[in-house]
Order: structure tokens, then sequence, then C-alpha cells
């Protein structure tokens, strides 16, 4: 720590938010980089479950070793430097101008990510794949990290499984792009466009290097994004599993149906008064629509189709009767 120049940001308001890009929802990210402004890597990341699912002291200190290797190679010339990305500042978004500037507040960095969304939204350009369901979670493709050693492989399953990846394998490049830290990869993985079919992995696996095409599973990209607090999530108060094949075919259902049983309601489902869903109901329609080529459950058809605010009828079966149950979703405010 003694060889680098720390730098705490606590106010947003002047950065270059289009060089500093990163999830603004983890809790601690870090940037390692030269007085040029050249990003040698991150280190952070998280998932919906935790705020330090993927950081420890272990991991940092490599990946603080790994910066002044870095920086000693781009000192020689040995490190070509990278394309600069668009500027782009916080008073350029004017949601966010709105609720802080304006106010005299602090820009932090949750409210850029969310009014980043917020001013998508009203200028029709909200792409909720890949601007609400950020940080896509690995483990959904068997890809779990031995967090304190980095990017070294703990678990492989499932489709990295099938593409060669094994445990002990050091991940050293991501679709052809370098990566050293978890930061790194999971912000490479987040620009992996919503409808690729397959990505690439390569590793290390005792000195020789692997190359493996890993096939993405239909909605690789799903993660639980509720800890965000996103203004623009439809809020639904309750879960759902998709039906199988065979519960669709005996209720007569389209095969791709997103008819899905409810698992859990939430409390402030009663406290508001958004909905009358009980555990075990089967909701098999959402305003007559039965179908989607993305959702598999009720509750992602409105996070993806209906916008926060808006209420929706379902179409319920509850113990062989059929019901319409009214719905009312709720958009989010939070210390802003």
């Amino acid at each position: 720590m003694q060889q680098y120049v720390c730098v705490r940001v606590p106010r947003m308001d002047d950065i270059d938010i289009g060089l500093f890009d990163y999830d603004r929802y983890n809790t601690l990210y870090f940037f390692i980089l030269n007085a040029d402004e050249h990003i040698y890597m991150r280190y952070g990341g998280r998932d919906g479950e935790s705020q330090d699912t993927f950081l420890s002291l272990a991991s940092l200190e490599l990946a603080l070793k790994k910066g002044l290797d870095l920086h000693q190679q781009y000192g020689k010339g040995l490190l070509p430097k990278k394309e600069r990305p668009a500027p782009l500042f916080p008073k350029e978004i004017p949601a966010l101008v709105e609720r802080t500037f304006a106010k005299g507040a602090c820009v932090e960095c949750h409210l850029i990510g969310d009014l980043q969304n917020v001013q998508r939204e009203k200028d029709g350009k909200l792409d909720k794949l890949s601007q609400m369901y950020r940080s896509p979670d690995l483990r959904r493709i068997g890809l779990f990290p031995d967090v304190p050693k980095g990017l070294v492989v703990k678990e492989a399953s499932g489709p990295v499984a099938a593409a060669g990846m094994k445990p002990g394998d050091l991940i050293t490049a991501f679709d052809g792009t370098l990566v050293h830290t978890f930061g790194d990869l999971q912000y490479a993985y987040d620009k992996v466009p919503r409808d690729a079919k397959q990505v690439t992995f390569t590793v290390d696996r005792a000195g020789q290097q692997e190359k493996l095409t890993v096939d993405l599973p239909v909605r690789w990209w799903w993660t639980d994004i509720r800890f965000r607090q996103l203004s623009v999530d439809a809020r639904t108060y309750f879960d759902s599993k998709p039906l199988s094949d065979d519960e669709k075919k005996q209720l007569q259902l389209p095969a791709n149906s997103f008819a899905s049983r409810v698992s859990h309601v939430d409390s402030m489902a009663e406290m508001l008064k958004s909905h009358g869903l009980k555990n075990g109901d089967i909701i098999v329609g959402v305003d007559g629509t039965q179908t989607d080529p993305i959702a598999d459950t009720a509750e992602l058809f409105i996070k993806l189709r209906k916008t926060a605010g808006d209420s929706v009828t379902l179409d319920v079966l509850r113990d062989g009767q059929k019901l319409q149950v009214p719905l009312r979703t709720f958009r989010m405010s939070f210390r802003k």
C-alpha cells in the first residue's frame, strides 16, 4: 500500500463517470490506475446476497501486487495504452441534476445508478435486461472463484464444466479481454449483449493456456436485483417458480407460457394492499397475456413489460378455481 497514492472519492459531482464506469451498487470498489488515468484493473464486485461475497484481504493483496507489476510494464512501454471512453459527467443527466445539483445535494454513486435509469426511462431508452439486470451472477453458468486466490476457480459445474473448465484453473481472459481480478471479470461479463449465445474464457492450467467456449443458458443474465431498490423496477411483492412442462401440459397451457406457482408473498403486499395472492396460487396470465419470449415467471414478465406503478390483472388458478386478482406494482424511492 505504501507504493500507492490512495484516494477516496466521497462525492461524484465532477467525476468523469464515462471513464470510471462500474456497477454503482457495489458497496466497495477500487480502480487501480496511474497518473495518466490509465486503468490497470478493478477490485470489487458483489451478488444479490451480500456486498462482500467476492472480497477478501488476501485477494486485495493479490490485486495490489499485480497492479504494481502492470505499472512497471506500463513505464517500460510494454503495456499498450487503452482507448479512453467517451467522457460523461453527472451534470449531463437531467434527472440526476434535478435530485442533486439543483438542491445542493451530494451526488452519490447509488444515485447515479438509479437516476441514469430514470432518465433512460423518461427518454424511452431503458434496456431493462442490461441496465436493470446488472452484474449477472456467474454461478448461473456454474462458476464460483476461490475468493482469496483471485480468479482461481473453486467450483465449476453446468455450462462452464461442459466447456472443460476445472477447479484450480486460473482465469486470465474473458472474450479476449485480460482480467486480473473478480472485479475485472464481473465488469466484462456485464458488458456481454443479453442475446449472446456463447462467451469465451481463457484459463491457465498448469502453465498452459486453454481457451474454453461456454454456451450460455436461457436467461443467463438474470440476477436478484431487489437489493438495488431501483426506481424503475416494478415491485410485485411476491415470488414464484415456473411450472414444469408436464404441469403446463396438464393445464392445457402453451409450452412457452410463463405460468408460475406463487412460492412466497412478501409482507409488504398486505401492508400496501398491493394484491391478494396466496402461496400455491398458479398465475397463468397477466392482462390476458400468457406467453413471452424472455420471461419464465409472472413477476419477471411484469418487471420486463410493465412500468413501475402500473396496475395489472392476474389470471389465477386457486384450488381448481379460476380467479382474476388485481395487482398494483410500486415504484421504490429511497434516500434521495
